[in-house]
């Protein structure tokens, strides 16, 4: 008798999240190069503008500017993703997931407009594209991190506007070949 695992339990079987959780690599975070992320719109673990704020939670929705640097030799292309690592949701909160950036690009304004062949996965706000910090009222501050990904693939074609957090981690991973973050704060 040959038995079948449904696909929602292979999901279940990728690691639990841990504190920064980041996309599958090709060897452990400790053993990656590492790749150098700065912000015009914030210092590194200080709080956001409210301009980054998700429009419904009184903000604009205005993506952050983002620079990178130290990807190594054999970078095809880059990801960038926006996890909430405190949102009560299993695994975080994804703002922001970008696969297919091209390897000569280092850089994106803040509300930015993505590079020709970038593709914007699904956020958990069901929308793709950039969509920023909305935590609950009152609460602590969440930590938002952005993390930077080398590629050693030009393309991801499985990973689609419809894609979530989990989808593009499964896509990516193997691929990873460097990786650098960085945090800003949001409260309400």
């Amino acid at each position: 008798m040959r038995y079948t695992v449904p696909a929602i339990c292979l999901i279940a079987l990728l690691p639990a999240a841990s504190g920064a959780q980041t996309l599958q690599s090709t060897g452990t975070p400790a053993d990656l190069p590492k790749i150098h992320v700065t912000s015009t719109s914030f210092a590194n673990g200080a709080e956001q503008p409210r301009s980054v704020a998700f429009a419904a939670c009184g903000g604009e929705n205005i993506s952050p500017q983002l620079s990178w640097s130290g990807a190594p030799a054999g970078t095809k292309s880059f990801a960038l993703t926006e996890l909430d690592r405190d949102a009560p949701a299993r695994g975080g909160f994804w703002h922001w997931l970008v696969v297919n950036i091209p390897p000569s690009v280092t850089s994106l304004k803040a509300g930015a407009t993505l590079p020709a062949g970038a593709v914007a996965g699904m956020t958990n706000h069901h929308l793709p594209g950039y969509q920023g910090p909305c935590p609950p009222v009152g609460g602590n501050p969440h930590h938002y991190i952005f993390t930077i990904s080398a590629l050693n693939v030009a393309s991801l074609p499985a990973v689609t506007a419809d894609s979530t957090g989990p989808a593009v981690q499964i896509a990516v991973r193997g691929h990873v070949i460097a990786q650098g973050t960085y945090t800003g704060t949001y409260a309400r």
